[in-house]
């Protein structure tokens, strides 16, 4: 893919979207720094970009955590000169809190608390420390990884729903924020793709159940989505701003 020639992009959280993102990256000629609170998936992420052609750093980072990421930030700065992009791609999406995430009558609290935590103050984190560097150098793309849960009215999964609503809402503060200042900002919201965390999260019943009500022949994988979240980081998508935009094979359909 064209238009990633040289550019420093900063991922928030890692998995498998992460990685095919990563990798689209490195063979345009990008360079990622990769924080993750899983070492192993950060570095995961980073060899996927360098496989690719491209170069890349890993670091241990809490994303939930401020200070953790203002020297997740600033070690981008300091080893390449600038952020061009942001990628937020943490989840809370570890099989115990996930099964605690119910509805609003007996939903733990705890739980609901670390979504709000991972799946929407670290974005503003992230935002809060990379923004003024984008700007600095003249501007670049942000770029949330989103869920169609937040308009979809979930029987369930209520703290997983509220966050993606407020990070739609977030998405679209920065884009009309700061679009003066060369920043655009764009959500994908992915649908069943076959992740390896989606495979221990999902029974393989269920697997089959979601491709039977998706108008596609096959489950997504993580490359359709990394295709177009490298897309929205490159020069090629620069009159793309605030939008949220769902890749799920025709799963959602809407305005």
């Amino acid at each position: 893919m064209d238009g990633l020639e040289g550019k420093v992009v900063v991922f928030a959280g890692g998995g498998g979207i992460a990685q095919a993102t990563a990798e689209i990256l490195g063979a345009g000629g990008a360079k990622v720094i990769v924080g993750d609170i899983d070492a192993d998936s950060a570095g995961a992420v980073v060899q996927a970009a360098k496989s690719a052609g491209g170069e890349g750093l890993a670091v241990t980072v809490d994303i939930a955590d401020q200070e953790q990421v203002r020297k997740h930030m600033e070690l981008a700065v300091r080893e390449y000169g600038r952020i061009d992009g942001l990628f937020n791609v943490a989840a809370n999406i570890h099989p115990d809190e996930v099964a605690k995430d119910t509805h609003a009558v007996d939903i733990d609290l705890g739980a609901w608390q670390r979504s709000i935590d991972v799946n929407l103050t670290s974005y503003l984190l992230t935002l809060e420390r990379a923004l003024p560097h984008m700007i600095t150098g003249g501007g670049g793309s942000v770029v949330n990884i989103l869920s169609a849960a937040a308009y979809a009215g979930m029987p369930d999964k209520v703290a997983h729903s509220v966050t993606k609503a407020g990070l739609t809402a977030l998405t679209r503060h920065v884009a009309g924020k700061y679009g003066k200042h060369g920043i655009r900002a764009n959500g994908v919201a992915p649908g069943r793709a076959l992740t390896e965390q989606t495979k221990l999260n999902l029974p393989s019943e269920y697997q089959d159940l979601a491709l039977r009500a998706t108008p596609s022949p096959r489950q997504g994988k993580p490359e359709d989505i990394g295709s177009m979240v490298a897309f929205l980081l490159s020069d090629r998508s620069a009159w793309i701003n605030g939008q949220m935009l769902s890749v799920g094979g025709g799963s959602t359909m809407r305005p």
